[in-house]
This record gives structure tokens, C-alpha cells and sequence, in this order.
């Protein structure tokens, strides 16, 4: 029987943390940009509803996929919040440097 140490979940644990700051982030620049303070896009609103859709189903399916080859609870978690991940990384950074060129 696989007994899990808490270091199982450390790199689960950061990867959860990354996400949290960059979605705050995400959240600020875009309640900045609909404000009229923050230069978006015009799809932005459309944008961030579809996003979150699309990042669910990647997220359960990458997990599913993780469970069923066997992976421990902190695999399957990673794998779950690796498709979550890529989008707050990407919306931050082009989110923040459509910012800075404005």
C-alpha cells in the first residue's frame, strides 16, 4: 500500500499557489480594463467565460487520464491543473505586456 509523505503534495501545493497569484492578477487587470483604467480587448469579457469552460474540460479529462494510468493523488492533481495553469500564465503575460505597450 503506497503511504503518501506530505512532500507528495509539494509540488502540488506550488503549482496551487502559482495559479492563485496569477489569476489574482488576471482578475485585477481585467476589473481595471472594463473600468476604463486598463487597455483590453474588445473580446475580453467573451473571452475569459469561454476560457474557463474550455480549461474545465482540459483539466477533467487530464485528470481522468492521470487516475486511470495509475497516478498518485498529487499526479492526478498536477495533471488537473496543468491545462488551469497554462491559461493563467498566458492571460497574465499577455494581459500585463498588452499594459506595458499601451
Amino acid at each position: 500500500m503506497f503511504l503518501p509523505s506530505p512532500f507528495d503534495y509539494w509540488r502540488a501545493s506550488l503549482e496551487a499557489g502559482q495559479i492563485l497569484v496569477e489569476s489574482q492578477m488576471v482578475i485585477g487587470l481585467r476589473l481595471a480594463g472594463f473600468a476604463g483604467c486598463w487597455p483590453i480587448g474588445q473580446g475580453e469579457a467573451g473571452r475569459m467565460i469561454g476560457e474557463k469552460l474550455t480549461a474545465g474540460v482540459l483539466a477533467g479529462q487530464a485528470a481522468m487520464r492521470a487516475g486511470l494510468a495509475g497516478g498518485s493523488p498529487a499526479e492526478i492533481a498536477l495533471a488537473a491543473m496543468q491545462p488551469v495553469r497554462r491559461r493563467t500564465r498566458a492571460n497574465a503575460r499577455r494581459l500585463s505586456q498588452r499594459a506595458g505597450a499601451a
